[in-house]
């Protein structure tokens, strides 16, 4: 069965949009470090080119900036799913971004997370 995480229906939240993730096998947090990507589940750390990043969305506040936020679906070479939040704009983390511009396989698939 394709479950599509792009339902309108159950994308409004960055809550929402994390258990449908979790729904789908993205079960590990990652957190960025100075020499890569974290799993907080094995402390392992992925350089760049041992992350793909499946999906990404991202939330804007309508009331706070601060509530700005991206969400990134990650699978890694070992076979770790998870994900990765960051704030954007002026409250973004910069090991996050330097990160990110560093990973070349990157995809934002508008149907399904299961591609």
């Amino acid at each position: 069965m394709t479950h599509s995480i792009n339902n309108p229906d159950e994308m409004n939240t960055l809550t929402e949009c994390l258990q449908r993730l979790n729904s789908l096998g993205f079960r590990v947090q990652f957190k960025a470090v100075e020499n890569g990507l974290e799993s907080l589940t094995t402390k392992q750390v992925y350089t760049p080119k041992q992350v793909h990043i499946v999906n990404f969305y991202r939330f804007e506040g309508e009331s706070d900036p601060g509530d700005n936020a991206i969400l990134y679906a990650i699978s890694t070479s070992s076979g770790e799913r998870g994900s990765l939040i960051d704030s954007y704009g002026s409250n973004n983390d910069p090991l996050i971004t330097d990160f990110i511009k560093q990973v070349e396989d990157i995809h934002k698939h508008v149907d399904n997370l299961n591609k």
